[in-house]
């Protein structure tokens, strides 16, 4: 059943004492933004879920060891079933080339999307807040606290502070768990036998996080992230961002108390619902700012507000400013830019799928020595020295078993008995080969050098590597 007009001038005389107490803050006061239920709200929750990878993840095992754990003393990353050393990290650089040109299209496409749905600031700040608001009350409540007494506003806001402590602890804590055994980590830490190294992490990131998610909040969007400027230049008039409908919405005007509009007045009834549940304090009426972090809450207060007072919905909603000044749209298959994006994309997510696929356990090099190319024995024979690489990514140590095969008559010496390949570094080994030169075809010739060794468990793992045999000019 609709609502007849007296009971949406109440509803909205309501709004009006209320908004009385809205502005746009820029720091000069702790902003206590007004929470409301709605689509964008429950998307903000679900993508702030991604964050409990951060916390669970560490917990997760796999073959017997942590699944992902990045153990920097020993230069062995182990990602479930592949181990990437050192020698692996040129995948680090499209990886990070990946994610840079992501948060570029996205933005271009949707705006600060990774500001209002993703980011650690806004995750941590959105949770403090809540936290701030289930012991401490309503916005209005939570202002007046702020005028009470010193000793008044301890008893008070002492939970709500050691909850944040302990949020920030266990988000150092946990950070910590990716780079360190979790077990043992949890085992060490309460003990003092933990690395100085874990204890000055958690202690940085449980003050860092107090600080930066309990107090400067919105500031840290405005002067602290460089990302506010970064992405504010990557729009463009066909980006997708939360925008207000000026030719719908002005002039802007109070409803009467019979809850009509004057004539000529547009939809938006300048009620500040948009202002009161910015977490940044911006008014998406005065247009894109740089405190927009684009989280869409304006849009589930305006819609709220629209659907008390009988209009359509969407005066604030996701447009472009194409769409906004009547200009014609284009689709996202016709944007240059984002197949340019699209296009990097897959590339740098090929070569990282490509390089996770070809870990091998085992890793071989061969070099071959230059000075000199080749050496004429007393025989007639002509010799080669090559310096192997072996390098071990396995946790365990293996006995590594060379074979070469070439020209025929070829002879080895120095592998008569298996390498001794220590677990995750490079074990050298100096091999020499001999060739009659009657054999010899030509001046290079191919030789191939196969590394064969077995794990503790029966895995056979093996791997091979061609180089060149050097001989004089026929």
């Amino acid at each position: 059943m609709s609502m007849s007009s007296r009971d949406r001038a109440t509803e909205v005389e309501g709004l009006y004492a209320e908004a009385a107490q809205w502005h746009v803050n820029a720091g000069g006061e702790t902003i206590h933004a007004k929470r409301l239920s709605g689509r964008w709200r429950t998307f903000k929750w679900l993508s702030a879920s991604v964050w409990l990878v951060f916390f669970l993840g560490p917990y997760v095992r796999w073959d017997g060891r942590q699944a992902v754990l990045f153990d920097i003393p020993d230069r062995q990353y182990h990602l479930f079933g592949a181990t990437v050393l050192p020698q692996d990290f040129w995948m680090l650089s499209l990886l990070l080339l990946f994610f840079a040109i992501l948060l570029a299209v996205v933005t271009a496409v949707v705006g600060r999307a990774w500001c209002g749905y993703f980011c650690f600031q806004t995750v941590w700040t959105d949770v403090f807040t809540w936290i701030e608001e289930r012991l401490e009350g309503p916005p209005a409540a939570r202002r007046r606290l702020d005028q009470a007494p010193f000793a008044t506003r301890l008893r008070a806001r002492l939970p709500k502070h050691l909850l944040w402590l302990v949020i920030g602890w266990f988000t150092g804590f946990s950070f910590v768990a990716w780079f360190v055994d979790v077990p043992t980590l949890w085992r060490t830490f309460f003990t003092g036998e933990a690395g100085v190294a874990a204890y000055v992490t958690v202690a940085l990131f449980t003050a860092g996080t107090y600080v930066l998610a309990g107090f400067l909040r919105e500031q840290t969007c405005f002067w602290l992230c460089p990302y506010a400027r970064i992405q504010g230049v990557m729009l463009d008039p066909t980006t997708l961002v939360p925008a207000y409908d000026a030719g719908r919405g002005e002039p802007r005007g109070r409803l009467r108390r019979g809850g009509e509009t004057a004539a000529g007045q547009g939809d938006c009834i300048d009620c500040n619902q948009c202002v009161a549940v910015c977490p940044t304090g911006v008014d998406i009426r005065q247009g894109q700012q740089e405190g927009c972090i684009t989280c869409a809450l304006c849009i589930d207060a305006c819609d709220q507000v629209m659907d008390k007072v009988g209009k359509a919905r969407g005066l604030i909603r996701y447009a472009s400013l194409d769409e906004l000044e009547g200009r014609p749209t284009r689709p996202l298959a016709l944007r240059p830019r984002v197949w340019l994006y699209g296009g990097i994309l897959t590339l740098a997510l090929a070569g990282i799928v490509y390089g996770l696929a070809s870990l091998a356990a085992l890793d071989l090099k061969v070099l071959h020595e230059r000075a000199p190319l080749f050496v004429r024995l007393s025989d007639g024979s002509i010799q080669n020295r090559y310096t192997l690489k072996l390098l071990n990514k396995t946790p365990e140590p293996l006995a590594v078993e060379i074979r070469v095969s070439g020209p025929p008559g070829l002879e080895v010496s120095g592998l008569e008995r298996p390498i001794q390949a220590a677990a995750g570094v490079v074990t050298p080994a100096l091999v020499f080969v001999r060739v009659p030169e009657s054999a010899l075809a030509a001046e290079q010739q191919p030789v191939v050098f196969h590394a064969e060794a077995r794990r503790g468990d029966g895995q056979r793992l093996d791997t091979a590597r061609e180089s060149v045999f050097i001989a004089p000019a026929p």
